[in-house]
């Protein structure tokens, strides 16, 4: 099932803490509700943007994993206008 996405974030090639640090200056720029796909290369971002997204709040929609490529949708917290 495809999802929008407002806001797409590549961080293939990147390492860890890349990801997150690119992920977070996002997320700042948002709106609430509105939702990031994250694409990235490194396999820790499997263990960093859930633990991200459950220190912060935000909602981790869905994330999935093929060929070496992980995606993951978050929803930014707080109540949209």
């Amino acid at each position: 099932m495809p999802m929008t996405d407002d806001h797409v974030l590549d961080a293939r090639g990147l390492f860890c803490p890349e990801p997150v640090m690119l992920l977070h200056n996002v997320i700042r720029d948002m709106e609430a509700g509105q939702v990031v796909q994250v694409v990235a290369t490194d396999p820790s971002t499997q263990r960093d943007i859930p633990k991200f997204c459950s220190f912060l709040g935000h909602e981790l929609l869905r994330q999935e994993e093929s060929e070496g490529c992980y995606r993951y949708w978050l929803r930014k917290q707080g109540t949209a206008p």
